[in-house]
């Protein structure tokens, strides 16, 4: 065997034993838990959607308020490892949407993982998103009204 196809084959051996680890590291399945924070009253309910980039929504959710934090915690579980972005909104008045006033201003309460500061328009997805590499992750989301 000459000294190349040795080097060659080290090579190859370092590079199977370092995508193993990596594998080894990396859970198979991940689970996301969004505890909402900030939220005026009761009323309605709080929907979540978890998006794996701006266009795709993974997984919808409503989470339940409790009435004596006025918070909500819902977990979103077997997720793959990767890339997700969560989004809040407070839906008062059950409507399926967020309603807006005459100026364009939300009339209800919203957030978005990262907390992004208010602004005109909803933030852009790379403001939002987190990586998901952790068996278990948590993150807390406070609402603007």
């Amino acid at each position: 065997m000459t000294s190349r196809t040795k080097e060659l084959m080290y090579a190859l051996a370092f590079a199977v034993l370092g995508a193993a680890l990596v594998a080894a590291q990396t859970p198979a399945k991940c689970s996301l838990t969004v505890k909402v924070r900030g939220l005026h009253n009761p009323d309605g309910n709080l929907k979540l959607t978890l998006r794996s980039d701006p266009d795709t929504v993974v997984r919808r959710r409503v989470a339940e308020i409790d009435f004596k934090t006025m918070t909500a915690t819902t977990v979103f579980e077997t997720l793959a490892p990767g890339t997700y972005g969560v989004a809040v909104l407070h839906d008062q008045n059950n409507n399926g949407k967020l309603d807006f006033d005459d100026m364009g201003m939300p009339l209800e309460g919203y957030g978005h993982s990262n907390n992004p500061r208010k602004r005109e328009g909803p933030p852009r997805f790379d403001e939002t998103k987190l990586t998901l590499t952790e068996p278990a992750t948590s993150i807390e989301i406070q609402l603007i009204y």
